[in-house]
């Protein structure tokens, strides 16, 4: 056999060997497929942070929280243990909310708060709070809805009611069906 013939003969069977080699090494490496880039139903979980969401050129709310697990495409999701939660009204912190979880739709600015659920009114001289264990902001409309029964605190007395509406725009409130007593100050 030539010289020439016989490093023929390595040659091809080095290319063979590599080629098996890479395939072997592909295999045993990946073992399937291995993807760098959540799928579009891996969700995407953050511990510690703070949403923020602006409605045009103004804050419309945020909310710190503990644990949050948000679509790949981050236009929604679900966030627990919220405490020092705001809405903002005409750029200002308005509403101080605390609650165990709330879904929240980044496209629309929405949220629905759940479990024990509490809002505090800023900036007032004597302090006015709800309790409830469902709230529902709609951006769109600027309102925030205590939907289930909810009790009303002011100074020491307390009121249970129906539902609260609150448009923050009008600044028109309403309180439904109302169980218990208050003494108002002239």
């Amino acid at each position: 056999m030539s010289r020439k013939v016989l490093w023929q003969w390595i040659g091809i069977v080095a290319g063979i060997a590599f080629v098996a080699f890479m395939i072997w090494g592909t295999f045993f490496t990946y073992n399937g497929s291995v993807s760098m880039v959540p799928s579009a139903q891996e969700p995407v979980i953050f511990k510690g942070g703070h949403v923020v969401n602006h409605h045009i050129n103004t804050k419309s709310w945020s909310l710190d929280y503990d644990n949050a697990q948000m679509t790949a495409d981050q236009s929604s999701g679900t966030i627990t243990g919220i405490h020092n939660g705001i809405i903002y009204r005409k750029g200002k912190p308005y509403l101080k909310i605390s609650a165990q979880s709330a879904s929240v739709n980044t496209v629309t600015l929405d949220f629905t708060a759940t479990g024990l659920v509490h809002v505090e009114e800023l900036g007032t001289s004597r302090p006015v709070s709800f309790d409830t264990d469902l709230i529902v902001w709609s951006n769109s409309l600027h309102d925030l809805t205590l939907a289930h029964p909810s009790y009303f605190h002011t100074g020491d007395q307390t009121l249970r009611v129906e539902d609260v509406t609150d448009n923050l725009d009008t600044k028109k409130l309403h309180i439904g069906k109302i169980d218990g007593s208050v003494d108002a100050n002239r």
